[in-house]
């Protein structure tokens, strides 16, 4: 980690921070900022090793929270549409769909702060349109997390058992982008090493953010949840607009 050890330690405790208190986020906030002092075949395999650790340390505590069907249903249907990400990753331009995701994200967070009582999914019917394109953002772009997301805020669960089942669905999916990574030679010597260099600053924000998490009344954690992907949408907008222009 030469590329400015106490910026990227930073950023990696703020993205793990996050995903540790709300259940997501780290890597589209983190990825494009470590991508600021190394290279993005580094960054991105080091967010995805941080992300199975936040994972694993977070079911190992919280397990009994985790909503089983959903996570099953979100997985298995992402598997389906990993391919077809591969397919869009040659078809369409990634502002266009970074676009469109952000727009969708932009109208359910401000939907969902100003409503005073949102949409609710009271079963699993629709999980797997959910799964589905997040296996697709996935698999083109990296971007699996939003749809799971805003799955999860329309099933109106509480804040452990959001954060719990996000990580069940996240944890499977990080370790098959880190088999692909290993396959494909992406997965390096300088990964693994940047990786352990931010394991204590990631492990403390993990501990930071289960305390806050903690703190957070189901209301509080719902906004908190929206105004996280409100950030992500306009983020989403910002990188679109960059690439067009």
């Amino acid at each position: 980690m030469t590329h400015g050890l106490i910026p990227v330690l930073a950023v990696i405790f703020f993205a793990t921070f996050v995903r540790s208190t709300l259940g997501f986020g780290e890597a589209l906030l983190g990825v494009p900022l470590l991508a600021l002092f190394m290279p993005l075949r580094v960054a991105v395999p080091v967010m995805v090793l941080i992300s199975i650790t936040v994972s694993t340390v977070v079911l190992l505590q919280d397990w009994r929270h985790v909503h089983l069907r959903s996570a099953g249903w979100l997985v298995a249907s992402t598997l389906i549409g990993t391919p077809l990400g591969l397919l869009v990753l040659t078809r369409v331009h990634a502002a266009i769909v970074k676009a469109g995701l952000g727009v969708v994200l932009l109208a359910f967070a401000t939907g969902s702060l100003l409503a005073r009582k949102g949409a609710v999914l009271t079963d699993d019917r629709l999980a797997w349109p959910f799964g589905l394109g997040a296996g697709v953002l996935g698999g083109a772009y990296g971007m699996n997390g939003p749809p799971v997301v805003m799955y999860g805020a329309l099933r109106g669960w509480s804040p452990q058992r959001f954060r719990a089942t996000l990580q069940g669905y996240f944890l499977p999916a990080s370790l098959a982008s880190m088999l692909g990574y290993g396959l494909t030679g992406l997965w390096t010597a300088a990964v693994t090493r940047d990786y352990l260099t931010a394991l204590p600053a990631v492990l403390g924000a993990i501990l930071l953010g289960r305390a806050v998490h903690g703190r957070l009344h189901a209301h509080a954690f719902v906004r908190a949840v929206n105004l996280g992907l409100l950030a992500i949408a306009l983020l989403l907008l910002g990188q679109s607009l960059h690439a067009i222009l």
